[in-house]
């Protein structure tokens, strides 16, 4: 029986490639095609439900390796010197010009992520984007066989944290609302326009309004920087910046926040976007790169944010019920559009039927 062996430079659970890759390897499995993933590293909590790379032992014609491409890595060298049936599974690569200020090794990094990903086209028998944009790159790339796949999200709501909860629902007492906005602290993910957002907020709509930034640095210089702007903008105490947060945290953010913002310069597809829709959470975002896609119609989509601009329009969610309102409604089906089982069906069925025809 084929196998479909998936490789990946870097595993956790706690991040969406991650946790797509787990998710992809029970669905293989339930369809009966056997399924094991081997890694470069690993955090601990998931060590048990994987192998490392250097467990994957010699060649064999009934196996394909499906590689999940998102960044440069070592790990790519020993897929691609392998004589198996390649598949790719593109999760987007930033562009290096985006971080090369800011975090230059990140930037080297991503960088060398985009000439292996090239280097693969060749041999890769398809390539499965996570949205059409990202195909798109693919085709730029020169890959002749490709297809669209969304990311595999768990979108189940978690018990929330009870004391960030409290606190998040004490804050908002007075009727100051709260901004939130989940994704890696990295240049190109401007949170410092989140910020400028924020302050011009504050000074024509609301004084006590806060601005919630989830997520851990991706680098060591814009962390620090974005957090010397809060500080200089006299916002220290209206902006958090979180780091990582549990499970629970998390849901916590998702329920007790008004509007999710997003001012990113670049998306594949941008896994928060769909879980804020689908825990009830209007969206604004600039629309760059994947995100409308991701969006659809479901969400209010900026052609440029200007501070003033993207302060208005969340305003307007904020105050106009009808609006809001229709924007729950709308995120939640489009939410329910990616949902994990529809996913995972649609997933394997594209590697059951590579399957089928190279077997033809």
């Amino acid at each position: 029986m084929r196998r479909v062996d998936q490789v990946i430079p870097s595993l956790t659970a706690r991040d969406a490639i991650g946790a797509h890759t787990l998710a992809l390897t029970e669905a293989l499995r339930a369809r009966g095609i056997p399924s094991d993933i081997y890694y470069g590293t690993c955090t601990d909590d998931v060590a048990d439900r994987a192998r490392p790379l250097s467990s994957l032992g010699r060649a064999s014609r009934d196996r394909w390796l499906l590689y999940q491409a998102s960044i440069g890595s070592p790990v790519f060298d020993v897929v691609a010197g392998r004589p198996e049936v390649t598949l790719v599974n593109y999760h987007n690569i930033t562009p290096a010009e985006l971080l090369q200020w800011w975090e230059p090794a990140v930037a080297y990094e991503v960088g060398v992520g985009r000439a292996q990903l090239g280097r693969l086209a060749a041999q890769c028998h398809l390539a499965i984007a996570d949205s059409a944009f990202n195909e798109r790159e693919l085709t730029a790339l020169g890959y002749r066989h490709t297809a669209v796949s969304s990311l595999l999200i768990d979108t189940a709501p978690a018990p929330p944290d009870p004391a960030l909860a409290r606190r998040l629902a004490e804050a908002r007492a007075d009727g100051s609302p709260d901004f939130l906005f989940v994704g890696k602290v990295s240049p190109h993910k401007a949170q410092h326009d989140l910020v400028k957002m924020l302050s011009v907020y504050r000074r024509l709509y609301h004084p006590g309004a806060r601005l919630h930034l989830v997520g851990s640095a991706l680098g060591t210089t814009y962390g620090p920087a974005l957090e010397a702007f809060v500080a200089e903008l006299g916002l220290t105490r209206a902006v958090s910046v979180t780091g990582s947060i549990t499970a629970g945290e998390l849901e916590a953010y998702y329920r007790g926040c008004d509007v999710f913002v997003c001012a990113s310069e670049h998306e594949g597809f941008c896994v928060p976007l769909i879980e804020a829709m689908a825990h009830g959470l209007p969206v604004v975002a600039y629309a760059s790169s994947a995100v409308p896609e991701t969006v659809g119609e479901a969400g209010l989509l900026l052609d440029a944010k200007s501070p003033l601009r993207m302060a208005a329009t969340v305003q307007r969610v904020v105050t106009d019920a009808r609006l809001r309102s229709a924007l729950v409604d709308l995120g939640r089906d489009r939410a329910a559009a990616f949902s994990l089982e529809h996913a995972r069906r649609h997933f394997v069925d594209l590697v059951a039927r590579a399957i089928a025809v190279e077997a033809a």
